[in-house]
């Protein structure tokens, strides 16, 4: 599986983005921030008072620390250019200028202020914030992608049996952000989570919506949802392998799934599931991970208009490394894409 880790590091070095990190004096981000720019994984931009910066850097060790970009909020030339900038975004939703110029202080405000202006290509944070101090600014600056009305979060899914998925390798959506999808939403984190599975692990996705029930054996109206999802999502993205409703053994293994859904292409297949609601995804990969004893990396967030990704409080300095160079691979596909 280090070899999957290598290949999202090694596109990342190939195409360098400008990656922000907001929290510029928390250690964990920045002993990973200098194995990322000893590595030139990734152009960093360090959010923080540069004295503050450079004492960590000296106490830690971190010799590389230097080749990042580093910018003072409180003493940023720029402030006014950004603050104005903000401004134009959100007077209609009742903000004042001197309220923007404050705003501009705040780190997580400032590093998606700098990805809507393009100074930069994507941000991570989580470290030291919650996930809904580091989604509110990207949400109000930077915004959903075209056609996407709701974030969710990919887990990609690094486990120890070859024969499902791709040798092994899964990615399921929406483990993090949207509790009970509609149908809509749940179509939406279908074709993003089929996109994040192209952008980050490089599959060519065939993604399975889960369910209870698999082609009618069940009905229910979350199973209804679920196919109403289908539908909505074919016609969003018609290039995406999708089917659905299928159980998860159907979803992924041949001879049930030759069984149960014959004629489906997806089914026995799949390297992408997408469960119905958060609780299922959330629960599902955890098992994976503990009984399993699979590497989940992420979540990784998606649906927004350029990359924002959100840390556990409880990563460790190589998920911090590791979200580092998958935020580059997905502002590399942001701009493919635009």
């Amino acid at each position: 599986m280090q070899r999957l880790i290598n290949q999202i590091v090694e596109r990342a070095k190939a195409n360098r983005q400008r990656i922000v990190l907001p929290e510029g004096t928390e250690e964990r981000t920045l002993k990973a921030a200098n194995q990322a720019l000893t590595d030139e994984t990734a152009d960093l931009i360090l959010l923080g008072n540069p004295d503050e910066i450079d004492e960590c850097a000296k106490k830690w060790g971190l010799g590389n620390i230097g080749k990042a970009t580093i910018i003072d909020p409180e003493n940023n030339p720029r402030k006014e250019e950004y603050a104005q900038l903000l401004y134009e975004l959100r007077k209609g939703k009742g903000m004042t200028l001197e309220e923007a110029e404050k705003k501009v202080l705040a780190p997580l405000y400032l590093g998606c202020l700098m990805i809507k202006n393009g100074d930069a290509d994507g941000q991570l944070a989580g470290a030291r914030n919650t996930t809904g101090n580091v989604l509110r600014p990207a949400l109000q600056i930077i915004k959903t992608a075209p056609g996407i009305t709701c974030v969710s979060g990919a887990m990609l899914l690094l486990t120890h049996a070859p024969e499902y998925g791709n040798n092994g390798i899964l990615v399921m959506g929406d483990v993090a952000v949207t509790p009970v999808p509609d149908a809509s939403q749940l179509a939406q984190i279908a074709v993003c989570t089929a996109r994040t599975a192209r952008a980050v692990a490089g599959l060519d996705p065939k993604v399975a919506l889960l369910s209870f029930s698999t082609k009618g054996s069940a009905k229910h109206e979350v199973v209804d949802k679920v196919v109403e999802a289908l539908k909505l999502a074919k016609e969003m993205a018609p290039d995406i392998a999708i089917d659905g409703e299928l159980q998860a053994d159907a979803a992924l293994v041949p001879e049930v799934g030759a069984s149960k859904a014959p004629g489906s292409a997806i089914a026995g297949h799949a390297n992408v599931l997408v469960v119905p609601n958060l609780e299922v995804g959330n629960i599902s990969y955890k098992l994976v991970q503990r009984l399993g004893h699979a590497d989940a990396i992420g979540p990784i967030l998606q649906g927004i208009a350029r990359p924002v990704n959100d840390l556990s409080r409880g990563c460790s300095v190589e998920d911090v490394y590791r979200m580092i160079a998958i935020t580059a691979n997905q502002a590399i596909a942001a701009k493919s894409n635009a």
